[in-house]
């Protein structure tokens, strides 16, 4: 019973992560915290592999856990069949056009700057779905955030 509860209480933390899909917001964010952003290229109501990353990995309380310490979380989504605000799809299409993403999911880790109303990037690399759960994920996104 203990072992249900806690299981389920970790599920919960996991599901509390707070993705935006404003990069403005992020920008401040970031450089408030000084992490990383995470942008997360999907197509949330139809990309069948964007929804095993999240599950496999995502929604995971390791995940969770290392997400809140270590980066932003910024959610550049392309649905088919929701219709997102018009300055977030301009947003989403500049961000796809910048970071050449032609498939997803696509992740994204960058240290961003807006000055004169202008953002430049410093790209630290990218991954996409690894097989393996948290565990694989998460050692390559180290690998990533921690070259800098």
């Amino acid at each position: 019973m203990l072992v249900l509860l806690v299981a389920g209480s970790m599920a919960v933390k996991a599901q509390e992560l707070v993705w935006t899909n404003n990069l403005d917001k992020a920008i401040e964010i970031s450089n408030q915290t000084k992490k990383p952003l995470l942008l997360f290229f999907t197509g949330s109501d139809w990309c069948g592999w964007c929804h095993r990353l999240q599950d496999e990995v995502f929604k995971k309380p390791e995940f969770a856990a290392w997400a809140k310490s270590n980066v932003v979380l910024v959610e550049v989504d392309f649905p088919r069949k929701t219709q997102l605000a018009p300055e977030i799809q301009t947003q989403n299409f500049q961000l796809q056009q910048s970071f050449g993403v032609q498939g997803y999911p696509t992740v994204w880790f960058v240290n961003a700057n807006k000055k004169d109303g202008k953002v430049s990037y410093d790209r630290l690399g990218s991954t996409g779905y690894l097989a393996g759960g948290p565990t694989v994920w998460l050692e390559t996104a180290n690998g990533i955030i921690k070259k800098k």
